[in-house]
């Protein structure tokens, strides 16, 4: 095992260069980085102050669930419902952790930080990568370029609101979501994966005009489980039909 993990920390011939990868993850963390101006705008727009807009980029830093927060308060919705969505779409995060520490293999000091970097754009990026090293760096430059990007913007939005005047009239709320379907969409591969994006989508507009706003992102939740169920009976119909 010793053996195996200093081969990966090699850096071979026919590896990604440290240039390129820092590039690739600049160019990651600059193009979402930018859209932290729309979540600003659209959080001031919803009735936060400039203080609680700049926390919630500096602390939750996930932004389709803090996008997900201040729409569905914008829209109406009790901040617990508000909250318990914005937290369900967080939670993905948490699998990018599993696989991210195997990868990366951090010290136990250092783990806590990067925790509030694990997020969709530094697991693309570090995932990409062909070796331990270009991981680390492609991690380490998503995360710092986009965490500091995303807060500066996030601060320019939150005070140029009120210039704007109606938030609504320039559609900045659809920025976060976009943003983060353009970097989903590659990502779907598999026939399942598609599935459960397909019926996410077709639960989650769906339901909107039926349902408090917060809640349709609940219920978009249960397509994976719906899909991997039909998976699961389709499966054992087959192998039933070849006994």
């Amino acid at each position: 095992m010793a053996e195996q993990k200093a081969l990966e920390d090699l850096h071979v011939e026919g590896d990604k260069p440290d240039g390129a990868v820092v590039r690739d993850a600049l160019g990651v963390g600059v193009a979402v980085g930018l859209s932290g101006f729309a979540f600003g705008v659209t959080s001031a727009g919803s009735g936060l102050t400039l203080v609680q807009t700049c926390a919630l980029s500096l602390l939750v830093f996930t932004g389709a669930s803090q996008f997900a927060l201040v729409g569905a308060l914008a829209a109406g919705g009790a901040p617990l419902t508000a909250a318990a969505g914005a937290f369900f779409l967080g939670v993905r995060n948490a699998f990018y952790g599993l696989r991210l520490s195997q990868l990366l293999s951090l010290t136990r000091a250092v783990r806590p930080f990067a925790a509030q970097w694990v997020i969709d754009e530094t697991a693309a990026v570090a995932l990409a990568q062909p070796t331990r090293r270009s991981a680390r760096i492609g991690f380490v430059v998503t995360g710092l370029s986009l965490y500091v990007l995303w807060n500066v913007t996030t601060l320019l939005g939150g005070l140029g609101a009120e210039a704007m005047g109606d938030t609504d009239a320039w559609g900045l709320d659809a920025a976060g979501p976009a943003v983060f379907l353009a970097l989903l969409a590659p990502m779907l591969k598999s026939a399942t994966e598609r599935a459960v994006a397909g019926l996410a989508v077709v639960l989650g507009i769906g339901l909107l005009p039926v349902l408090p706003a917060g809640v349709p992102v609940l219920v978009a939740a249960l397509a994976a489980p719906a899909v991997l169920w039909v998976q699961g009976r389709h499966g054992a119909d087959v192998r039933e039909g070849e006994r």
